[in-house]
């Protein structure tokens, strides 16, 4: 029973509560916490707006290229052979660049060029307007002995010039365009012949020198192989690893060991996964370098941790009662885990898994140490040929000197955020399809 002199105390704490003063300094010491914490959110969100807008002003125009409508005279002289016939070798060997060169001397109605101009000529042309016309006839060889309209590629300083980030007032010794050839741009403005398109290049290049002929196909080919690894490799393992320590571990030195060391990884830098796939899988086990599936090997290791914490704690959330019904009803601790906690836990161990396939879609650091920062042309047709990566091509653009890159570099970084988007909605989408309530 209280005594007296507690009623008294609890009296006299009761009156301090209610002391107007003090409930002043209370009400004002949460209105502090709820200003810090709304602060706080402000800074944050502030911040993040800097980040999108800094990325998205300056890659959008990424997603736009410059071109040049031409019409290219395809005459059959300049695709035969030495023995008068076209052939597929005859085809692929002819002079696209002079036909485009020709095509776009008669366009701006120069007859007679003199040097000088003919080098002015090639100034408003990309190095890959070969490969464009070729492509042209290789997909329809009807059109040769005619003349026909071909868009292709201008230069990358024109593309920045359209773009504005060459500036028409800079006197001629600083600019990269001359006045005769701004002249030619103007023209062919006027003409309906030079206008920026939707840039299908960016999602179907490959590595290239010039900005307007570098697109993202192999590292977006790369990426797929390699997440693709991931799936089959970090996940079957991951939720078989969980569900051993979770379920059927004994409780004792060694599997908190395991426990100690599984959580421990989680915080391991990830270049440490790249030395160790250097390691073993390169220099031990042979594996081509550049390709990959080392990549893939390399990232699963990486994301083991996570898929296998994420999961533990899935089934960890999973009712007991759920487990002693199925085992009172006569069913094998094997089949109360199949049948009944890893269905129940299926939201958690997809939300972790797609986590961790999101941060291996990021990382960066391993794969520059296994040398996935090949410069490759060609499609990878399998997890063993030579290939690169998103974040790692956003790297090389970045490192690069030349204009045109800076825009490639943010557009890139549009992509992979796209694909981190996408993928951590599919998270949400499908934990709470899944999900159930107790």
């Amino acid at each position: 029973m209280a005594t007296t002199q507690d009623t008294l105390h609890a009296a006299a704490d009761g009156r301090k509560l209610n002391d107007p003063a003090m409930l002043k300094r209370r009400y004002a010491a949460e209105w502090r916490f709820k200003a810090y914490g709304l602060g706080a959110l402000g800074i944050a969100l502030f911040f993040l707006v800097v980040l999108f807008y800094s990325i998205i002003s300056q890659g959008w125009t990424a997603f736009l290229q410059t071109n040049i409508k031409l019409d290219v005279a395809l005459n059959e002289a300049d695709f035969q052979d030495a023995d008068g016939q076209i052939t597929e070798q005859s085809i692929r060997v002819a002079d696209y660049t002079k036909m485009a060169r020709d095509a776009l001397q008669s366009t701006l109605g120069l007859e007679s060029p003199t040097r000088p101009e003919k080098r002015d000529l090639r100034g408003l042309l990309s190095r890959g307007v070969d490969v464009q016309i070729r492509n042209k006839i290789e997909s329809d060889r009807s059109v040769i002995g005619q003349t026909v309209p071909v868009w292709v590629l201008a230069n990358g300083e024109v593309d920045a010039l359209i773009k504005g980030s060459i500036d028409r007032n800079t006197p001629e010794e600083r600019r990269q365009l001359n006045n005769k050839q701004l002249a030619w741009i103007d023209k062919l403005i006027a003409e309906g012949r030079l206008e920026k398109q939707f840039n299908t290049g960016l999602f179907t290049y490959g590595a290239s020198s010039q900005p307007e002929t570098a697109g993202l196909a192999v590292a977006l080919i790369g990426s797929f192989f390699m997440m693709l690894i991931v799936a089959l490799v970090a996940v079957p393992i991951g939720v078989a690893a969980a569900a051993y320590l979770e379920e059927f571990a004994p409780k004792n030195t060694f599997t908190d060991i395991i426990e100690v060391n599984i959580n421990n990884l989680a915080a391991v830098p990830s270049i440490v996964f790249g030395l160790l796939g250097l390691a073993v899988f390169i220099n031990f086990m042979g594996l081509p370098r550049s390709a990959s599936l080392v990549g893939g090997l390399v990232l699963s290791l990486m994301t083991l941790p996570t898929v296998i914490i994420a999961t533990r704690a899935a089934i960890r959330a999973v009712p007991p009662s759920i487990r002693e019904a199925a085992l009172g009803v006569g069913a094998s601790k094997m089949q109360t885990l199949f049948h009944h906690v890893l269905p129940l836990a299926l939201p958690g161990i997809l939300t972790g898994t797609i986590i961790g396939l999101v941060q291996a879609l990021g990382e960066t650091a391993p794969l520059l140490m296994i040398g996935l920062v090949a410069f490759v042309v060609d499609y990878p047709t399998t997890p063993l040929d030579p290939a690169t990566a998103l974040p790692v091509q956003i790297y090389m653009w970045a490192s690069s000197a030349e204009r045109g890159f800076v825009e490639r570099t943010m557009g890139a970084t549009i992509v992979l955020l796209m694909f981190l988007f996408v993928m951590n909605a599919a998270a949400v989408y499908l934990r709470r399809k899944f999900e159930r309530k107790w």
